[in-house]
């Protein structure tokens, strides 16, 4: 059995919490790069200009690059052969994401759901965790902002609506978000499963690499479809009209009940902030 100590998860989890916010992936600065070549409006190409300027700066000088530094997300893939040691794993995540947030200078943004009353450290964080193999606990923070969120569903369909249904839906949550999400944005769907097992795989397809598609033939085909069709919505760019409102269209399935159809949804705006680690 492998010794993982607490002080070590909490170090990790506050360094993603400052990096996520502050260094955006390679994968999305490409995409804006792609997205600039692409677009046709002029409005729309000038957003996608302050979108590369607002990433380097945030890099180099190690500022967050939006004002909504998110709901702290943690996916923790725990291998059954690790042993937390030196305290809770929750508890050491959440110090983690305090750290994180005070010294990163990032905005707290998590509040009683009722009194509004600010938890004033960003916490409690959502942890997600899955039971792996193995004796390495992979770590990934992905703070979600509000805008974006907000836009997120789950539906639960008609099993004979099929694939049509599952397409059209997202096509339509994609036109209501409109503006709201700050796009360009990145659509992940989970289809089947459970109401709450679509939309975690939902929120954990925002994960993949941009330009990275599905290895299932039938999915990468309906997300090369899907980011056609909403870019032909003709929303584009912060929903000012374009070409480019969707920068990928990720999904994800899971078997579901024969009487059932979940279909979950979540846009991801184009700070499509997370880091990972793997201790």
């Amino acid at each position: 059995m492998r010794q993982i100590d607490c002080k070590d998860i909490t170090e990790a989890v506050a360094r993603m919490c400052m990096d996520a916010n502050t260094d955006l992936g390679s994968d999305v600065v490409a995409a804006f790069k792609a997205g600039l070549e692409k677009e046709a409006s002029p409005v729309g190409k000038a957003v996608f200009k302050a979108l590369l300027t607002n990433a380097d700066i945030a890099r180099t000088e190690k500022v967050p690059m939006c004002q909504d530094t998110g709901f702290t997300v943690i996916f923790a893939e725990i291998g059954q052969d690790v042993h937390i040691d030196g305290g809770s794993f929750t508890e050491a995540v959440n110090a983690g994401v305090r750290k994180g947030y005070e010294q990163g200078f990032l905005r707290k943004s998590i509040c009683d759901p009722f009194t509004r009353a600010n938890t004033k450290d960003n916490t409690p964080a959502v942890i997600i965790t899955d039971i792996v193999e193995g004796d390495k606990l992979k770590l990934t923070v992905a703070p979600k902002g509000g805008g974006s969120e907000n836009m997120s569903r789950v539906m639960m369909l008609t099993p004979s609506g099929g694939k049509k249904a599952v397409m059209d839906y997202i096509v339509q949550r994609c036109q209501e978000a409109g503006s709201n999400p700050c796009p360009p944005v990145i659509v992940g769907a989970c289809i089947g499963g459970t109401p709450e097992k679509a939309a975690i795989l939902a929120k954990k397809a925002l994960l993949r690499k941009i330009g990275a598609v599905n290895p299932d033939p039938e999915l990468a085909e309906m997300e090369k479809e899907l980011l056609t069709r909403i870019n032909n919505l003709g929303m584009g760019p912060q929903g000012l009209g374009g070409l480019v409102y969707a920068m990928a269209v990720h999904l994800e399935k899971h078997p579901c009940h024969i009487a059932s159809l979940p279909l979950a949804v979540n846009i991801c705006c184009h700070a499509s902030r997370h880091k990972e680690v793997t201790l």
